[in-house]
């Protein structure tokens, strides 16, 4: 039951945490921020982690563990709750664009003003599909912080379900089976992402206001650069779910029998003896350690201890490298995909979901079936581990080939009469088309030429007219609302490309549930929760809050047009130099990576001194045992149990 119980919790909380990384682009472009900002809004979740995990690891493991995971769940249902709060209580989204409503329209749109003023024209640029509230009520500047703080509590209830989950399960199940119990809630948790991905395309392509705006005014697609889909509503719905796990920890005990084969973590070597040869008993339930606060009061000398263990050193260090990898490849992958290969946010996170994730969670759960069917020790889990990760980076290197050129987009990538390759000097959205209109280089209303190229916007394609709100017409040419379709060629790599990420991330993931073996099994029983702990802690700190950060800020510098503000101020990228993109992003992820298996050349090494030692040890106690049991035999022969006390009785010498 407390297994059934874990996964479902993992299945919320992976749930959630997946839907917030689908929602990037949508929470980008709703409050106007770069990707960086928006680092930090998925970073903040492990900041509520920082706060709070090691004490809960260390603490929470003498006090009733099913209990507080119960707590933890409802934090984070109330912090998901709270990201949502924003859309109630701010303004209408307004499209950025220069096409006004149909409604009491005649057909004579000029979207190249003619002015003697070199005054800028940002005020036709200024959109409005709903009357404007003034800068003070529309400013979306302190609206995200709402997502922070909700994402810092998610984090704070976040805390205790795996330290304390993992080690309960570890604590009370047999020795050979705990290995399987951890791959089944690894993907349970790694199913979570596919509903959550799949809920993030669902609520991509809903319109932000769906119910407040008639649809028929919203001039663009879903798969346009400044659409937002309804991203609070798979908030709360993941909030529900969350809040439901909750409920089963409230019923459960906080202890359960103990196997037979890990009573000797309680008892002194001769009682183990006694129980063992016991056909009655089979299981007995642990003494519960008291809570005081001497023991308490030991908190530092034990995290002393923890790190004076090299292994346990070293996994924390090659862990760091490869999650960061790992987090600013899969935050920013759906981007990647949107703006690399021309696919819609709903079809990115579809193709995530249904996908990318299943075939990490198959991953996860053949390592653990792998991991038992070969009885592997500490050593062949962690070469195991190893070689599908070398394997996995090899495969990943692959997808530097697999690149598209830019799009067409007149003075940005290709000059006005088509020359591609433009440097950044050469980069000028004006030009002899536009010159007799007073067009601002700020903003992003892209139109599609019938040459195929596409401009900024109607006024910088020189358009003089338009029809409606669908066609625009510069002389005898006609411009088309949106950008143009993607490339040909693009779209013949793209499934190639997730044929080898779905290929990848198998391979990768096969060593998920031995490298987390490895990491309980390097470390003394007493300190297993605290060890699980401090390596959440780490990770998250050192991975989870800055990767998103600086991932996002090298990737804004690949930005070729940022969109504006309606009171001033840069916005949301619109468009990526797709090139550079891909340079960066890839080339950062696998750096990562490659300075990670430094790391694991010295963890082998250490590794290895480390058995060495634990396998002299157990001999030396092994013979000093059988010494002890041959001198009591040996009184007891010469005539000397009443002066020692011995109990010299046949049968058990027998047992014994």
């Amino acid at each position: 039951m407390f297994l059934a119980a874990l996964s479902f919790a993992y299945f919320a909380k992976a749930l959630c945490g997946s839907y917030m990384k689908s929602t990037i682009t949508q929470l980008e472009r709703r409050f106007d921020i770069p990707s960086s900002l928006i680092g930090v809004l998925d970073g903040s979740f492990e900041i509520g982690n920082l706060l709070v995990i090691a004490f809960v690891s260390y603490f929470g493991a003498k006090l009733h563990r099913p209990k507080i995971i119960a707590v933890g769940c409802i934090l984070m249902s109330l912090g998901t709750f709270l990201i949502a709060m924003p859309h109630f209580i701010t303004g209408r989204y307004t499209i950025e664009t220069t096409i006004r409503s149909p409604v009491n329209s005649t057909n004579t749109l000029t979207p190249c003003p003619v002015r003697t003023s070199a005054e800028s024209s940002w005020k036709y640029e200024e959109p409005s599909l709903l009357p404007t509230r003034g800068c003070e009520q529309e400013s979306s500047v302190s609206m995200w912080i709402y997502v922070l703080l909700g994402n810092i509590l998610r984090g704070i209830g976040e805390t205790p379900v795996q330290p304390l989950g993992i080690s309960y399960i570890d604590d009370y199940a047999q020795s050979e089976n705990a290995a399987l119990y951890i791959g089944c809630v690894q993907t349970i948790a790694i199913i979570g992402p596919v509903f959550g991905y799949l809920l993030g395309s669902l609520c991509a392509k809903i319109y932000v206001d769906i119910g407040y705006v008639d649809m028929d005014m919203v001039t663009i697609t879903s798969s346009d650069a400044r659409w937002v889909g309804a991203w609070w509503l798979g908030y709360l719905i993941a909030g529900v779910i969350t809040l439901m796990s909750a409920v089963p920890f409230w019923f459960l005990p906080k202890s359960l029998p103990i196997p037979v084969d890990k009573h000797d973590r309680s008892c002194s070597p001769d009682q183990t003896r006694f129980i063992k040869d016991s056909p009655i008993m089979t299981h007995k339930i642990r003494q519960e350690e008291p809570a005081n606060l001497y023991l308490m009061a030991k908190f530092v000398p034990t995290l002393k201890t923890l790190f004076g263990n090299p292994v346990y050193t070293i996994y924390l260090c090659v862990t760091i490298l490869q999650f960061n990898s790992l987090i600013g490849m899969v935050t920013y992958k759906p981007k990647y995909i949107e703006q690399h290969y021309g696919q819609s946010a709903s079809k990115a996170n579809f193709f995530m979901g249904m996908v990318n994730i299943p075939a990490v969670a198959v991953g996860m759960f053949s390592g653990g079936v792998v991991m038992k069917r070969f009885k592997m020790g500490v050593m062949g889990a962690a070469k195991f581990a190893f070689g599908t990760s070398l394997l996995g980076f090899f495969l990943s290197l692959l997808f530097l080939a697999m690149g598209c050129e830019n799009s067409k987009v007149a003075g940005l990538t290709v000059s006005y009469t088509g020359v591609q390759g433009l440097s950044h000097q050469e980069q000028s959205l004006f030009s002899d088309c536009n010159s007799g209109c007073f067009c601002s280089s700020k903003g992003w209303d892209p139109v599609c030429g019938e040459n195929g190229i596409t401009y900024v916007s109607p006024c910088l394609a020189g358009c003089t007219s338009a029809s409606g709100v669908s066609y625009i017409k510069s002389g005898n040419l006609t411009a088309i609302l949106g950008k143009c379709p993607h490339r040909e060629s693009c779209d013949k790599v793209f499934p190639y490309f997730m044929a080898l990420s779905v290929l990848s991330s198998f391979v990768i993931s096969l060593g998920g549930t031995p490298g987390f073996m490895l990491l309980v099994r390097c470390i003394k029983p007493e300190l297993k929760s605290l060890a699980l702990g401090i390596h959440t802690l780490a990770t998250r700190t050192l991975a989870g809050i800055p990767a998103p950060i600086y991932f996002g800020a090298i990737i804004d510098t690949t930005c070729l047009q940022w969109g504006y503000k309606m009171c001033g101020g840069k916005g949301a990228c619109r468009i990526y130099d797709t090139s550079a993109y891909r340079v960066v992003y890839l080339g950062l992820t696998l750096g990562l990576r490659t300075l990670s298996f430094i790391f694991c050349i010295w963890g082998f090494a250490l590794l290895k001194k480390h058995l060495s030692r634990e396998e002299k040890k157990a001999l030396t106690n092994g013979s000093a045992e059988m010494e002890l049991l041959r001198k009591e035999e040996n009184s007891c022969v010469h005539g000397e149990p009443f002066m020692l006390g011995l109990d010299c009785d046949v049968d058990r010498e027998t047992d014994l």
